[in-house]
């Protein structure tokens, strides 16, 4: 659906900065409502605006529109429009009310509002929805695509707690003929698979790398790159639980907030997929296919060890 520049100002009160509600590579993100069903009935979307200060623009805006516009699946967001005016370039999304995986996990804030601790069935539920996207994403009917920008921060979550990927800008468009794409390497440092990112060469593993990474933010609750720690090897949360995988020691950086709510059986299997997504080479690096039948069965072996410990320490 296309919209005239007027209804998106109407839609966002011209941009009133106390309805943004986030910003990335390509602009502010807006809430707003717009008008639908011959103007009988309003919508609250989410507007995405490019800034003219983005290394983005129009390629990336084009991207987003053919690429959403033939995927449809319960774990991607959906594209409600866009509009196209002058320099003007913006994205219309159904309104995901919770925000961002990232914005639970390690900014604890919102619309200046404090968010709840996620508990371990909640992260690892978040988590296997992004992958059932992702696997929609690398092996639908329609059109295969490597998102190349996994990351926290492009998981939305929903009222119902249900992920959604978000963020097709810098999208590529899986080759019928080749297992591999050769292309500029783009992304979010602290999610790029270094093998991609030495070979220019991008492949679903690719994605597979960076959604390890949110894995381990997702055990550990902090940031992928912590600037307020000098230590190179703490400062990057791959370097990180990579020594301390090594060193058999992952048990002492998991997030405090779920102590008792991971049987120890299970965590290793999450450890262990977990350093499996980083694995330097992309082709031993698990499919998001797997990945997600692992996360499904930890999450019913999680559900449970909770009911154990329900029934253990009945008063």
């Amino acid at each position: 659906m296309r919209f005239l520049f007027a209804e998106i100002l109407s839609a966002t009160k011209n941009f009133d900065k106390k309805l943004e509600i986030g910003h990335g590579g390509f602009g502010r993100v807006y809430k707003g409502v717009i008008n639908v069903i011959n103007d009988k009935a309003k919508m609250i979307v989410a507007i995405k605006r490019l800034d003219s200060k983005s290394k983005q623009g129009e390629k990336e805006f084009i991207s987003e529109i053919e690429t959403l516009s033939k995927l449809r699946h319960k774990h991607i967001v959906s594209l409600i429009g866009y509009c196209s005016y002058g320099s003007e370039m913006i994205l219309v999304y159904e309104y995901i009310e919770r925000g961002t995986l990232a914005d639970y996990l390690h900014k604890n804030k919102r619309d200046s509002r404090a968010l709840p601790l996620l508990t371990w069935k909640e992260r690892l539920n978040i988590c296997l929805g992004a992958a059932r996207g992702l696997d929609y994403l690398h092996n639908n009917n329609v059109q295969e695509v490597i998102h190349r920008d996994v990351k926290s921060g492009n998981i939305l979550v929903d009222l119902n707690w249900m992920a959604k990927i978000a963020d097709f800008g810098i999208c590529k468009v899986e080759s019928t003929s080749h297992t591999h794409t050769s292309t500029e390497v783009k992304g979010t440092i602290g999610y790029i698979d270094p093998m991609y990112s030495s070979t220019k060469m991008l492949t679903k593993k690719s994605d597979v790398y960076s959604f390890g990474v949110v894995l381990w933010e997702a055990l550990c609750g902090r940031p992928v790159l912590d600037n307020k720690i000098d230590d190179e090897q703490q400062h990057s949360l791959v370097l990180w639980v990579q020594r301390c995988y090594k060193n058999k020691t992952v048990h002492k950086i998991i997030d405090s907030s779920l102590m008792g709510q991971i049987s120890t059986d299970s965590l290793q299997l999450y450890i262990d997929l977990a350093i499996a997504c980083l694995h330097e080479e992309g082709n031993r690096r698990p499919t998001m296919a797997k990945i997600k039948e692992d996360l499904k069965y930890l999450l019913t072996d999680g559900l449970n060890f909770l009911r154990w410990e329900e029934l253990t320490y009945c008063p």
